[in-house]
C-alpha cells in the first residue's frame, strides 16, 4: 500500500521500460482554486456572524462554518490532486484525494482536441480540453481549466506529428 500523499507523483504512472517520458505535467489553473477559496472565505463569514446569533444556536453556526471550511479545503485538495500529463507516447489524467483515477488514451487514438475558452477563461488565460477518440467508451474526455491551453493543444499536436501519426516523424530533441 502506498502512503498518502499530496502529490500524484505521475512518475511512477510511466512506461518507462519501453521509452516513456513525461512532455508536460499541467496542473489546474489558480482559477479552478476560487470556488473552493470562497467556501473557506464564507466560513469566516459565516464564523463572524457568531458575534449576532443568540447563544441557543452558535453550535448551529459553528458546524455551518466548519462544515464549509472542510468542504472548501477538500475541493482546493482535489484541484491539487488533478494532473493532465502529456507524454510522446499517451495523454493520461491522475486524480483524486484517497483514491486515484487514471484515465489514459494513447496518442494514436486521438482523433480531435476541442478547446472550449469561456470569455472569462481568455481573460485569465485558461480553457477546457475535449479530446474525441476512435474509442466509443472513453475515460479521458474533458479536461478542465487547462492554463494556456493553445500552447498545450500545439504540443500535443507535436507529440502527434513526432510519433509519425501524422506527417513525417521526426527525434526528440526535449
Amino acid at each position: 500500500m502506498e502512503p498518502f500523499e499530496l502529490d500524484p507523483k505521475v512518475d511512477r504512472h510511466l512506461i518507462a521500460d519501453e521509452g516513456e517520458i513525461v512532455i508536460d505535467e499541467v496542473r489546474k489553473h489558480w482559477a479552478a482554486y476560487l470556488v473552493p477559496a470562497l467556501e473557506v472565505l464564507g466560513s469566516l463569514v459565516v464564523l463572524f456572524l457568531l458575534i449576532w446569533t443568540p447563544q441557543p444556536i452558535d453550535w448551529v453556526i459553528s458546524l455551518l462554518s466548519a462544515g464549509l471550511l472542510v468542504h472548501g479545503i477538500w475541493r482546493a485538495a482535489g484541484v491539487h490532486m488533478d494532473r493532465f500529463v502529456i507524454t510522446n507516447m499517451r495523454v493520461f489524467r491522475v486524480h483524486g484525494i484517497f483514491t486515484r483515477n487514471i484515465a489514459t488514451m494513447p496518442i494514436q487514438r486521438i482523433l480531435d482536441i476541442s478547446v472550449h475558452k469561456p470569455l472569462i477563461g481568455r481573460m485569465f488565460g485558461y480553457g477546457h480540453f475535449i479530446f474525441e477518440s476512435a474509442a466509443q467508451d472513453q475515460g479521458l474526455r474533458e479536461i478542465r481549466f487547462v492554463g494556456d491551453p493553445d500552447e498545450r493543444g500545439l504540443t500535443i499536436q507535436r507529440v502527434i506529428a513526432r510519433s509519425g501519426l501524422r506527417g513525417r516523424p521526426t527525434q526528440w530533441n526535449a
